[in-house]
């Protein structure tokens, strides 16, 4: 049996499973890259997290501003 797919395949047995388990070793690291812990798509998040972080930070930068400004003020009616 094993002999007829050598004649079709043109291939031994060895170098077949060989060929085999290369092609699964590296589908399952093109998984893990594409869907892994330290993935691309977790990359995609983190830099959309980051566009949303970095709009936060310039939010709250300027409501700073206006309440520093607001403290200032009511500080010079005081003194």
């Amino acid at each position: 049996m094993f002999e007829q797919i050598e004649q079709i395949a043109g291939l031994s047995l060895k170098t077949f499973l060989v060929t085999l388990i290369g092609i699964l070793l590296f589908g399952i690291y093109v998984g893990i890259l594409i869907y892994g812990e330290n993935s691309l798509t977790a990359l995609t998040t983190l830099q959309k997290r980051k566009v949303v972080l970095q709009l936060e930070v310039k939010s709250l930068k300027a409501e700073n501003q206006e309440l520093q400004k607001a403290y200032f003020e009511l500080k010079q009616l005081g003194a």
